[in-house]
């Protein structure tokens, strides 16, 4: 006589990303499979399962939890734990139950907002659908998460979606465990859902629905530019092909060579227009869709005010319903770009939209869904070897979570730094980022970070125990930070560059020599760092190496005008009034700035590789000024592309440094000499000084007596850059560690003040 099989009766405690994608019915439907029962629920640490049977059955329901997971989700944890005396009890079925907030700490995952699935798309574009052509499809796979996530855990009634109330169809599906929108909480269809409506700026509306959407097409085509708001925020559109709506978009938006992002119908269509490879047109479909850069074909005829002067398109494919029936109805790629005002932050609020941007929009396609925050598009490239680099997390990516290797004793918010901000909670062991914010010199931005803090606060019901935040005490971050009242921590700036590349890696802060170079950082000794070599080990963070110090004529002036870093770096060994005089400057002004660097007037010190490839990129002739961030240093990586299989090499010679600070330095002048005759090879040389540097650092790791290198800050979303300097230094022998899942740039500061914090190492020892 056999004998009955052990049962088991179990809470399993299911953290990661796990709200707002799917898991609860896809739990449901694999326990009934199973003939497990019980229930499952949201909560504030994630999703809650009880699950009874047989244990052979619970182990296989925990199995599929760990590999069968919706593609959004992603669990990072799962505990099994003995029921409580006040659980709720385990039924005849298996069933999805009502969120509860049991007053534990909320570290759940808010989810990120997802692109338009497949099914949704088919049933967009199906005439017999009841959702044909409805702008607001979605389902448990796809749609607006983020954007619209008032609290947590994630139910309809904590979104902007609590005005809508479902329609008995909409409520079938909801409630229909075999329907892919089971518990889907934005679910809307066009009886009860929000609706399109088309205004001039003054709110006079020219249309509704269908008829918003025909006059909006009628109008790109005529060349005007359209306002439309989208997932987190609205694009300001017009026809890409058409140099007249083009230069009129630059011209009302004060944005004058800055590239803007294109958006595409499908990949057939981008491939007229670019080069994509397999890679770039998997990132463009995949759910994050970001904006991706890939080579511009030859020949093509988009508008030539585009990307002027630039290799590369920052292309995108429709990621949400409202793109694809625009796009489907057009046959001409749109400008997708961010609307809003110079450096502020992206228009969310339909009265605010028409405010700020009745000077640049001729129309404005809005709708009357909520958008909780702001979030911008997400921008990614590719390096060698088909590797992403992050130049913007925000949709898609943000705000996934990261572990932490430790758990910190109370909620620490980290308001990282000035560019590119980003702020982060840190809370247990778990990192949350937000999206990208802006640039804190902005008002407006600044209101948005502030924001995006209370926000945080908010969802995750946390009562913050420290601020942690960059040395620089000129930083709006900082100012904000000690604004708190509260403990503040400071932390040096490429430090928690490095860190961030640690934390993402899962790698100990020890061993290990962190290559970061960037534009501007407050530096230990209170000069300008930008090209860092931090070796980390068991004493903590020290400065090992450095670029050679040169001096900034103008301070802030010489981050605009590359021409004023040429001759500062050439005054180094006395040609400074020589490249002066080539620029066309009058010996007058030639004369002041030699003053200045001779004296040090307004002309801080510094050790920017961001700075050394604006010198490089104007002593090449490939430009004068920034007009953008990263203008120059990008002209000096498209020369180099363009340079092809190239195999020289600029010196770069790796020395004892000259003066304290650090152990070694970078001496860049053989370099530099060489450029100050480029005639026909700049194209050449720039490829060499890309390739010199990359061996520079091969031979300060060599220098270190560690195996591992961290490559971070902003110089290496240069993708040759990255790749050489990585092939490099993999071919003599070292460990790379690259960011994968953060970005380089400042966007990440605030992660790695996280690290900073768990591990109490702030500050970079100056060598004796």
């Amino acid at each position: 006589m056999s004998q009955p099989a052990p049962s088991t009766d179990v809470l399993l405690r299911v953290r990661g990303t796990v709200q707002g994608v799917g898991f609860r019915p896809f739990v449901h439907r694999t326990a009934n499979r199973l003939g497990v029962h019980g229930w499952v629920r949201n909560d504030p640490q994630g999703v809650l399962i009880r699950a009874a049977g047989e244990a052979g059955l619970i182990d296989a329901l925990v199995a599929a939890l760990e590999h069968d997971a919706p593609p959004a989700a992603h669990v990072t944890e799962i505990r099994r734990l003995p029921p409580g005396a006040a659980e709720q009890p385990v039924g005849p079925a298996f069933l999805i139950t009502a969120s509860q907030l049991d007053g534990a700490a909320v570290t759940a995952a808010t989810p990120a907002d997802l692109a338009l699935c497949a099914d949704c798309r088919r049933e967009l574009l199906d005439p017999a659908d009841r959702r044909h052509r409805y702008p607001f499809i979605n389902c448990t796979q796809c749609g607006p998460r983020y954007s619209l996530i008032n609290r947590l855990p994630y139910d309809r009634r904590r979104t902007t979606m609590h005005t809508f109330r479902m329609c008995p169809a909409c409520r079938q599906e909801y409630t229909d465990p075999s329907n892919r929108r089971f518990h889907a909480e934005p679910n809307a269809c066009p009886v009860c859902g929000p609706q399109l409506t088309l205004t001039l700026a003054g709110g006079e509306v020219l249309g509704h629905r269908e008829d918003a959407l025909h006059i909006a097409l009628s109008a790109l085509r005529d060349g005007l530019i359209v306002a439309v708001k989208g997932l987190g925020g609205y694009h300001l559109m017009c026809d890409a092909t058409c140099e007249r709506a083009v230069a009129a978009l630059r011209t009302r938006k004060h944005r004058e060579e800055k590239p803007l992002a294109v958006m595409f119908r499908d990949l057939p269509m981008l491939r007229q227009y670019a080069l994509v490879c397999p890679a770039a047109a998997r990132l463009l479909a995949s759910p994050q869709a970001p904006i991706v850069l890939v080579p511009q074909r030859p020949g093509q005829n988009l508008a030539p005010s585009i990307a002027p002067g630039n290799p590369w398109l920052g292309a995108l494919l429709p990621y949400a319903p409202l793109h694809v029936l625009l796009l489907g109805d057009l046959d001409r790629p749109l400008v997708a770009t961010s609307a809003n005002l110079a450096e502020e932050p992206l228009c969310t609020d339909n009265d605010d939209a028409r405010a700020k941007l009745f000077l640049i929009a001729d129309l404005f396609l809005e709708h009357d869904r909520p958008i909780a925050r702001p979030v911008d598009d997400s921008v990614v490239r590719l390096a060698a070897h088909d590797h992403p680099i992050l130049l913007r997390r925000a949709r898609g990516y943000a705000p996934a979570p990261l572990p932490l290797p430790g758990q910190l004793p109370g909620p620490v918010l980290c308001v990282g730094g000035q560019m590119k901000s980003t702020v982060a909670l840190a809370s247990e062991k778990q990192l949350v980022l937000s999206p990208h914010l802006g640039d804190l010199e902005n008002l407006a931005t600044h209101r948005v970070f502030e924001q995006t803090i209370a926000m945080l606060g908010e969802l995750y019901e946390s009562r913050f125990a420290l601020v942690v935040h960059d040395k620089h005490p000129g930083y709006s971050s900082t100012h904000y930070a000690r604004r708190t009242g509260l403990p503040c921590l400071a932390v040096q700036h490429h430090l928690a560059h490095v860190l961030a590349c640690l934390l993402e890696n899962n790698h100990p802060a020890e061993g290990v020599l962190g290559v970061a170079w960037d534009g501007t950082g407050y530096g230990e000794d209170d000069t300008v760092w930008g090209g860092e070599f931090i070796l980390l080990g068991q004493g903590g963070a020290e400065r090992f190496a450095r670029l050679r110090p040169f001096r900034l004529p103008g301070g802030e002036a010489a981050v605009k005008d590359a021409r004023r870093v040429a001759i500062a770096l050439a005054h180094e060994f006395g040609l400074g009034a020589f490249v002066a005089d080539r620029f066309g400057y009058s010996a007058q002004d030639a004369g002041n700035l030699q003053t200045m660097l001779a004296r040090g007037l307004n002309s801080p010190v510094c050790t920017s590789a961001g700075r050394l490839f604006d010198g490089a990129g104007a002593l090449l002739g490939l430009g004068q000024r920034n007009a953008f961030e990263g203008q120059m240093p990008i002209a000096v990586e498209a020369a180099a592309t363009r340079a092809g299989r190239h195999r020289q090499a600029l010196p770069f010679a790796v020395c004892p440094a000259t003066s304290p600070g650090a152990r070694f330095e970078i001496d860049w002048q053989p370099a530099i000499e060489r450029l100050l005759s480029p005639g026909d090879h700049a194209d050449e040389l720039a490829a060499a000084f890309h390739r010199g540097l990359a061996n520079a650092i091969v031979g300060v790791a060599l220098q270190s007596g560690v195996g591992t290198v961290a490559l971070t800050g902003g110089c290496f979303q240069n993708a040759l850059l990255h790749s050489l300097t990585s092939a490099a230094l993999s071919a003599a022998g070292f460990k790379v560690l690259v960011h994968h899942r953060l970005s380089p740039n400042d966007n990440s500061i605030a992660a790695g003040q996280a690290l900073a914090a768990l591990l109490n190492l702030t500050t970079v020892k100056l060598p004796a």
